[in-house]
């Protein structure tokens, strides 16, 4: 009997502290657990106490670097009044609009990233930090394609907003707004929100906001947003979109509203587009857009009523789809990067270098991230059968205002080629390169004239446009440039790479 009591009670001793166990060992277990739904799909829950939303460390990184960016706009115009014309002539007046927008300081010497829409046509810009220092900024360099622009201060040791991985969201993460909405008495202003999808692009009609303003008077505009729940109003434009870490996930750029404040979701440009926008900005004066060389539709009905299919589902079938996901490629430009590779009208486009494609907002912001002459290898479907191709991107037709045409290449406004031999022997030259076409641009400002032949670039000789480009791009602070006129005069012109 008491053999049997001793048993019982060791049992019962036994069974709690493996309860306990069991207790502890989940409480202070980080990994995620798992669940299996009715399909059999395995979905990963992490349930850690760090993924709560505590969003304080983010906001705290972040709103240091946030900056209140005002800007005046000096505008012409001409008074419809004949007894002032009696008196004073045709002269036009001049009448100064302000604007605002913020800004996110992304290197601790100044450089400072925001909207295009907020600096466009801007005479002053001035940039208030968030210990309310104040410093009269300069456009580097804009990019209405993206809607972005970089603009810098005379300052050093600025705090910044280290850059995050945009293509690493997820639907659903918490993600926080930060910039100065409705103006500079709420500057510094925090809202939080989830990441509500992600490559949207902006076809909503007539939505009344200064982005979608500058869109409709832009033929190229590239859009691959992400789209979100937290608060953004004008003023936010140009401030930062943080993930929970304090990362720099995207630019606040536009809402999508009737009367023009938030109403529920608000647009950023995700920070691996700008990251590249702002590093071309810096290293060359314009952006090298690479052109993958399609025309494409999205997997839609509508294109299954275009192609005369009966219904999505037909379209499917018979392309042998196993989902919407990809691109449809309607047309190839003849001598593109894809026809060169082998791609064909009719693919269905599933992936670049791995990354896969949704939609064509998700193609332009994969093909925006590279340089010309960049390698990528594509994955197509044609007849049921996925084939991959290594396509090699070309430059844009255009940059900055300037065309661009086959072998030429971009270069702070100004479109160059090596020197032809004819050119090279007027001068009695045996190098050179040639400003075929001037943009707006430091080259324009700095007194470059088009028929230029670049000799020297910071006393090193060029042959190449390439040449030139890396000259430039390893100056550490100012280019000099010395050449020959087309009345075969001396050249000598410099400007500062900030």
């Amino acid at each position: 009997m008491n053999k049997n009591v001793i048993t019982v009670l060791l049992s019962i001793g036994l069974s709690m502290l493996a309860a306990y166990g069991v207790t502890k060992s989940t409480e202070n277990n980080d990994s995620p657990s798992q669940t299996s739904g009715e399909s059999g799909v395995t979905k990963t829950i992490n349930l850690s106490e760090s993924e709560y939303p505590d969003l304080t460390y983010a906001a705290e990184s972040a709103v240091p670097a946030v900056v209140y960016v005002g800007v005046t706009v000096t505008q012409q115009y001409q008074l419809d009044d004949p007894f002032y014309r009696f008196f004073f002539g045709n002269t036009p007046q001049q009448r100064e609009q302000q604007g605002s927008g913020s800004g996110v300081i992304i290197r601790s010497d100044g450089y400072i990233v925001t909207n295009n829409h907020v600096v466009a046509n801007a005479t002053k810009v001035e940039v208030t930090l968030n210990d309310n220092k104040k410093y009269e900024a300069k456009v580097i360099g804009t990019d209405p394609a993206t809607d972005i622009a970089l603009i810098k201060i005379d300052a050093e040791g600025l705090p910044t907003i280290a850059f995050g991985n945009s293509d690493d969201l997820r639907i659903g993460e918490w993600v926080l707004a930060v910039g100065s909405p409705l103006g500079y008495q709420l500057r510094s202003t925090v809202t939080a929100g989830i990441v509500s999808a992600k490559g949207r692009s902006m076809n909503f009609g007539q939505s009344e906001n200064p982005y979608q303003r500058q869109r409709q008077s832009n033929q190229l505009h590239i859009e691959s947003f992400i789209q979100t729940d937290a608060a953004v109003n004008p003023g936010n434009s140009g401030g930062a979109l943080v993930n929970k870490s304090g990362e720099l996930v995207g630019i606040n750029t536009a809402i999508v509203s009737q009367d023009g404040a938030f109403s529920g979701y608000s647009f950023a440009v995700p920070v691996n587009i700008v990251k590249k926008i702002v590093g071309d900005l810096i290293d060359f004066g314009s952006v090298k857009r690479a052109v993958l060389g399609i025309s494409m539709s999205d997997l839609s009905p509508n294109l299954a009523k275009a192609l005369e299919y009966d219904s999505v589902e037909d379209m499917m079938k018979k392309m042998k789809l196993s989902s919407l996901d990809g691109v449809y490629i309607a047309e190839v430009s003849e001598g593109g990067a894809a026809e060169k590779a082998g791609v064909r009208k009719g693919d269905i486009l599933l992936s670049i270098d791995g990354f896969k494609v949704t939609n064509g907002a998700s193609v332009q912001e994969k093909v925006n991230s590279y340089h010309p002459e960049d390698k990528a290898v594509i994955k197509v479907l044609r007849d049921g059968k996925e084939k991959e191709f290594t396509v090699e991107f070309q430059e844009s037709a255009s940059e900055n205002g300037v065309k661009v045409a086959k072998g030429e290449v971009a270069f702070y406004g100004a479109a160059l080629r090596e020197a032809p031999k004819d050119v090279l022997a007027r001068y009695g030259l045996s190098h050179g390169v040639e400003v075929t076409s001037l943009g707006t641009g430091r080259m324009q400002e700095a007194g470059a004239s088009e028929g230029l032949v670049i000799l020297y670039v910071n006393d090193q000789p060029v042959k190449t446009p390439q040449d030139v480009v890396n000259v430039a791009k390893n100056a550490k602070r100012s280019v000099y440039i010395e050449g020959v006129t087309t009345d075969g005069r001396k050249a000598f012109f410099g400007f500062g790479k900030e």
